[in-house]
């Protein structure tokens, strides 16, 4: 377990600023407790100081999960987000997206959403821009990235890809051996 280096934070950073914007310093500068983000195995681990100095006294092989995994850096540099990270970008998420109840199942399965299960969206959506896919009931089901901007959604036909598929719930089944 170890601080992110200056290329890390980088890469990290860019990342979730796709989701959350500004938003991350309230990740990081929160009122209960100091929290930060360690590297281990590849993975990035959100967590609270104080539990942070305590996993020191636990030896690094010993050691398998420590705080929230928000995700891991490949064999390239590039960083992949995990849908265990959900909960707390979903809070401060800039770009939402609410699908209806018949793509829901489709978007579990792993599957990307198309503009005939769209319900809502936020307004003035980039492309290419990071989003949380949301039920209509408002519970959190995953992230992607916008294939079309918001106004370009609109003069899409029904087939068409809106949000590319990142990561959903339905992993949490489908890669319960690699998750963590």
């Amino acid at each position: 377990m170890r601080p992110l280096t200056e290329l890390e934070t980088k890469t990290f950073f860019e990342k979730l600023a796709k989701y959350i914007g500004r938003n991350i310093t309230h990740l990081i500068d929160r009122g209960d407790e100091t929290y930060c983000f360690r590297l281990h195995r590849d993975r990035v681990y959100y967590v609270s100081e104080s539990v942070m100095r305590k996993a020191t006294s636990v030896g690094r092989d010993q050691l398998i999960s420590l705080g929230i995994c928000f995700g891991k850096f490949t064999k390239t540099g590039k960083f992949r987000m995990h849908v265990t990270c959900l909960d707390y970008i979903a809070q401060y998420a800039k770009h939402k997206v609410w699908i209806k109840p018949n793509g829901e199942m489709p978007f579990l399965y792993g599957n990307h959403v198309v503009k005939a299960h769209i319900g809502r969206v936020t307004e003035d959506t980039p492309e290419h821009q990071g989003v949380i896919v949301y039920s209509m009931t408002d519970v959190p089901l995953g992230f992607g990235v916008t294939a079309r901007s918001t106004s370009d959604t609109r003069k899409m036909e029904p087939t068409a890809i809106v949000v590319f598929h990142q990561a959903d719930i339905g992993e949490y089944l489908r890669q319960e051996d690699t998750l963590f």
